[in-house]
């Protein structure tokens, strides 16, 4: 017989979510083209606090992707501790991003593609959050909605 831990509450997943998005590094995103079809890849990113800062070449799919739909998804984790974000994206230029956020992605992966031209940043505005571990975690799994944390 499987157990599995107590499923955790929404403050507690916030909170892992939280440190997920500030420690981890790497993540699956998808996209899709103006046609409908799909793109999955995996990218590094940052957390600025509030925004998923990405980079990418500006000839990818995914940026082309993200600059025509402006739609993501991106995940955390693998199948038995899922983060599970849907939200807005936009391509932003190395000089166009915010220093704070260019910063925090440098430091933290340890690259600046500021100023490559090839290269853009994606910023993804988190609207839905999703996080869960097991059965047991999936029926409350909705820790945001329409961009806001719940309680």
């Amino acid at each position: 017989m499987t157990t599995h831990e107590q499923a955790r509450s929404r403050k507690e997943r916030r909170r892992d979510t939280l440190a997920r998005l500030t420690d981890d590094k790497d993540s699956w995103i998808a996209t899709a083209s103006p046609d409908g079809q799909p793109c999955l890849v995996p990218l590094s990113f940052a957390w600025d606090g509030a925004t998923l800062v990405m980079c990418t070449r500006r000839s990818n799919p995914t940026a082309r992707n993200v600059a025509s739909r402006g739609e993501v998804v991106v995940t955390l984790g693998h199948t038995r501790d899922v983060v599970h974000i849907e939200g807005t994206a936009e391509v932003v230029e190395g000089s166009a991003l915010a220093k704070e956020s260019a910063d925090t992605f440098a430091t933290k992966l340890r690259w600046d593609p500021r100023n490559r031209q090839t290269w853009v940043y994606l910023r993804i505005t988190p609207r839905v959050v999703k996080a869960w571990r097991e059965e047991n975690e999936l029926k409350d799994r909705l820790i945001m909605s329409d961009g806001r944390w719940l309680d």
